[in-house]
């Protein structure tokens, strides 16, 4: 029996680890996207299923997300009652889709003669769809630098409401934070500055995301040595990544980061639907 430290030394699994370091450094850099290369790192890389890998991100993404969240709080770049506002529906959500939702999906979704759509193959035709959507974003690379002084701050609470929830139901399928979508919510819904907008969507991804792992523990086994090892990984890559974003201008490194997004949203697109032949 291979011990953890044989497993931990083997060429996937390195690979695996040093991708981990990008999760953390994008979310430190940019604030965001860093959770999108999450579940193909544990599935591609380090060879998780995939069902399993959408649990494994919630966990990692929220825990990271938590440590990112720290400094940016003592910089006053978060707003705690907006979070609460958004969050609450973004949490319900995410439990009760990794509660109720993901465990009712069936294995065999949809047969169509030798084609075969399985619940891990649904999971991450998602998740590549939302990967595109995501490098979509990050692309264009819309600015928007007028700063909205605190008194004068509005909340369209129906579409916080419907927003929060949206996002909560893709967070829970996929295992994605989401940020990219959250960001552009909190700027136009609450008119909130673009620098405390990403500071706190990092507070709204931690508390959703480890809220929604929770659904989880009762319904997955978990590796618990690679999972703490990839979380670990990531958390150092925040640390730099913070570090890094007071010396670097990250709209150029967003949008190149947008364009592997792409690449490999597109990638996993093709490839579970090749794969998907019986």
């Amino acid at each position: 029996m291979n011990t953890l430290l044989e497993i931990l030394l083997t060429p996937g699994t390195l690979i695996g680890l040093a991708a981990s370091l990008l999760i953390g450094l994008s979310l430190g850099l940019i604030g965001g996207g860093g959770s999108i290369l999450t579940v193909p790192v544990l599935v591609y890389l380090l060879g998780v299923d995939p069902v399993l890998a959408t649990a494994y991100s919630l966990f990692i993404v929220g825990f990271t997300s938590a440590v990112g969240v720290y400094p940016k709080y003592k910089e006053g770049l978060v707003d705690v009652r907006t979070a609460l506002i958004f969050g609450a529906p973004s949490i319900a959500a995410v439990f009760l889709t990794r509660k109720l939702i993901v465990p009712a999906i069936p294995a065999t979704v949809l047969q169509l003669g030798d084609w075969v759509l399985t619940k891990s193959v649904l999971l991450m035709i998602l998740f590549a769809v939302l990967m595109v959507a995501a490098s979509v974003s990050m692309i264009s690379d819309k600015k928007n630098n007028k700063e909205t002084p605190e008194a004068m701050l509005s909340y369209n609470y129906p579409f916080i409401v419907l927003e929060g929830t949206i996002v909560g139901l893709l967070t829970g399928l996929v295992g994605a934070g989401g940020g990219f979508l959250i960001i552009p919510a909190l700027v136009m819904l609450t008119k909130l500055p673009m620098k405390k907008a990403v500071g706190t969507s990092l507070l709204i991804i931690a508390a959703k995301s480890l809220i929604g792992f929770t659904g989880d523990l009762s319904q997955q086994t978990m590796d618990w040595s690679l999972l703490l090892m990839v979380t670990l990984m990531a958390v150092l890559g925040i640390f730099a990544g913070n570090a890094l974003s007071k010396k670097i201008e990250g709209a150029q490194l967003k949008k190149g980061f947008g364009w592997f997004v792409l690449v490999m949203g597109v990638y996993v697109l093709i490839k579970e639907a090749i794969g998907s032949r019986q």
